[in-house]
């Protein structure tokens, strides 16, 4: 039998997480060459979530420069994937989501006929800057793509209503869901010292750019002042135009705030289960956190995962000084608001099998 080559495709660290489970899976299967290319889109942080995986790309594209802008990141993956599938016969490539590398990989892709596989199709949020530029990268990867991984009947409904193909649309439950229970299972202590009542933050969208994240740090301020025994964890996004405005507006806090590294992805799980709630502009925190039964109040003004807001573990507050500072504060100081979340049990998102789920319908794709 002849194995058919597949190639998963990864730019950053929220793809390798999201992708490391699929990439076990069909590595498990002797039918399938199975190859990691990394576009290095996000380098160091890619390369560490890969790890705690124990996965190691087959091929590093290392192109990450500082201030890297759109344009460069999309040629560049454009270039690079196209040299390599010129290089090497592919049957079949994976990409995730809605990152450039997504888009640019899918599409050099497309140029020379080969099936792209699309692992969590079907997100919108029906505007197209928001998030900028992701909701355009999903759109144009789902037209060229020719299997579709839908994680929630939501999903698979929006890409009926834009007329792919029904036959083609699977529901699998996200793959995020899969590591983040493979991490849980894994019981590794972490090396985090953490204090309660402690609030997670991450932000790094570029809509959030600017005045959005001086209105986030400011209700941080608020909060503080407030609660002048709360804590905060805030993992610095690798980008000087966010980490320097989380810096410079709240270096006069540390007492009450720990700045670190972006965290491998055993200490951020530690991290988002232990505190008392987050807060977010990500979009996959927003699955996480509803797996784990924690609220997070999504820095955004739309949120292409409404399963989390319908759920209730997740609360639209944008990048309002006032509405993240009241509706933080009420769960810090209501510990019933908190509860009502905790106890709930729904997983929108799946039950941690997705990746299997995709591994067999990739096992049909030729039959």
């Amino acid at each position: 039998m002849n194995k058919k080559n597949i190639t998963c495709i990864i730019g950053t660290r929220p793809e390798a997480i999201k992708m490391a489970p699929v990439i076990l899976a069909l590595k498990n299967e002797n039918e399938f060459n199975i190859k990691t290319l990394s576009t290095g889109q996000h380098t160091e942080m890619t390369a560490q979530a890969l790890k705690d995986f124990e996965i190691i790309p087959d091929i590093d594209l290392k192109i990450m420069k500082e201030r890297q802008s759109l344009d460069y990141i999309t040629s560049e993956v454009l270039k690079g994937v196209g040299k390599f599938l010129d290089e090497n016969n592919q049957d079949l490539i994976l990409v995730h989501g809605d990152t450039s590398t997504t888009f640019a990989a899918a599409l050099a892709s497309f140029y020379r006929k080969i099936p792209v596989g699309h692992v969590e199709a079907g997100l919108r949020s029906h505007n197209k800057y928001l998030p900028f530029p992701e909701e355009i990268n999903r759109i144009l990867t789902d037209d060229i793509a020719a299997l579709f991984f839908a994680p929630t009947e939501g999903t698979a409904q929006n890409l009926l209503n834009e007329g792919k193909n029904p036959e083609k649309i699977f529901i699998t439950g996200n793959t995020v869901i899969d590591a983040l229970f493979k991490i849980l299972d894994k019981n590794i202590k972490s090396s985090l010292n953490l204090k309660s009542p402690l609030i997670l933050l991450t932000a790094h969208r570029r809509e959030s750019w600017g005045e959005a994240l001086k209105n986030i740090c400011a209700a941080v301020e608020d909060i503080i002042k407030a609660r002048s025994d709360v804590n905060f964890l805030i993992p610095l996004h690798k980008n000087p135009i966010v980490r320097n405005i989380i810096q410079e507006s709240l270096k006069i806090y540390q007492d009450n705030i720990i700045f670190t590294e972006p965290l491998n992805y055993i200490d951020f799980v530690h991290a988002m289960n232990f505190c008392n709630f987050i807060l977010s502009d990500s979009g996959g925190i927003q699955e996480e956190a509803s797996a784990l039964n924690k609220p997070v109040l999504i820095m955004r003004e739309l949120s292409e995962r409404p399963e989390a807001i319908s759920q209730g573990t997740g609360i639209l507050v944008g990048t309002n000084r006032e509405k993240i500072r009241d509706i933080a504060l009420k769960l810090l100081n209501d510990p019933d608001n908190l509860i009502n979340i905790t106890r709930k049990n729904i997983k929108p998102f799946g039950n941690g099998q997705a990746a299997q789920k995709i591994t067999g319908i990739i096992k049909n794709f030729w039959r």
